[in-house]
């Protein structure tokens, strides 16, 4: 099997020779990623002391510790108030020069699953548009205005996905981070008023173009799990895989035909630095998402305080049990 077919078998568990990998710094990696951008805009930069402050395209103004993490948090929201709703200037994705360089580069002979990057997504946009704490009690006292939010943000979406299906894209790759250490940011019922219906749409699309939906997600969203990949979800990447019952989730995936796509776990592993432990998670994973699974490293390292060496420590011990792992299972 070549990278795209091994990644497909993985997704619809259909006994894949390995696991599916995603790495980066001269690795092994089954994927070949792309993005799109907006017509007509162009990121701002500045330095205020010890801050870096810039914009992002839905006009939202950011800032981030100098030598901190890449992202940094929201520092003034584009919707302060909701009179600012009509006056909201969207991502323009609706001209074919947006998708310039992904369909140069798709264009080229690959055999590798060509993932283009297309999110955020509906919650992480809105939220990042009003703020989260603004955002939060938005979801209580301001439906209809909300609403109104969320079917701006899907439209913009839209424009993405065709743009990816037409550049020839295997699949999709969004982010919500919906989730706590113990639960999700807003009840099930909460998720199933404002958000199912917009998903089911947005991945049916997608899936029109036959391109799989990755969502990423952080903390622990299992109460709507189903509802997900009822959406039409065929790969969830988590960061923190050690905040599910890991038998569990595979147990669902494995039902479902969808994957993990995931790093060792991020929080209660990579960042303790100790090398067995670190190579255990890595067994673990393998060995219980076996079938369904694709790894990766996670890309900001610096950030959550994990030196090179104890990610390379995590791909050995990966590398190692894939062949123990698969091998032993024919």
């Amino acid at each position: 099997m070549n990278s795209k077919e091994i990644i497909l078998a993985n997704i619809n568990h259909q006994n894949p020779p390995r696991c599916g990998m995603d790495f980066d710094r001269g690795r092994l990696s089954d994927f070949l990623f792309a993005d799109l951008k907006p017509h007509a805009y162009q990121q701002k930069r500045w330095v205020e002391g010890q801050m870096e402050y810039y914009d992002d395209e839905w006009g939202n103004i950011w800032h981030r510790m100098l030598g901190g993490s890449f992202k940094g948090e929201i520092y003034q929201p584009a919707i302060r108030q909701w009179s600012d709703l009509d006056a909201l200037r969207l991502p323009d994705y609706s001209q074919p020069g947006c998708a310039q360089s992904m369909n140069d580069l798709f264009q080229q002979p690959t055999d590798k699953f060509k993932m283009a990057a297309i999110g955020g997504w509906i919650f992480d946009n809105a939220r990042y548009l009003r703020r989260l704490d603004i955002y939060l009690m938005d979801l209580a006292l301001h439906p209809d205005e909300l609403m109104r939010l969320h079917e701006m943000v899907a439209e913009v979406y839209t424009q993405k996905i065709h743009l990816a299906g037409k550049a020839g894209a295997d699949g999709i790759f969004i982010g919500e981070d919906m989730g706590t250490q113990t639960g999700l940011l807003f009840s099930p019922k909460m998720f199933r008023r404002y958000f199912k219906a917009m998903y089911t749409g947005l991945f049916s699309l997608a899936h029109s173009y036959n391109m799989k939906v990755f969502l990423h997600s952080c903390g622990q969203n299992w109460a709507i799990l189903p509802d997900l990949l009822e959406a039409g979800v065929d790969v969830f990447q988590f960061d923190q895989p050690a905040v599910y019952d890991m038998p569990r989730l595979s147990a669902l995936l494995k039902e479902h035909k969808a994957a993990l796509y995931s790093p060792v776990d991020i929080q209660a592993i990579l960042p303790t630095g100790d090398r067995e432990l670190i190579r255990a998670g890595a067994a673990r994973m393998v060995e219980t998402f076996q079938g369904g699974l694709i790894c990766k490293n996670y890309l900001d390292l610096k950030g959550i305080g994990v030196r090179e060496e104890w990610d390379d420590w995590a791909y050995e011990a990966i590398c190692e049990q894939v062949i123990t792992t698969y091998d032993a299972s024919r």
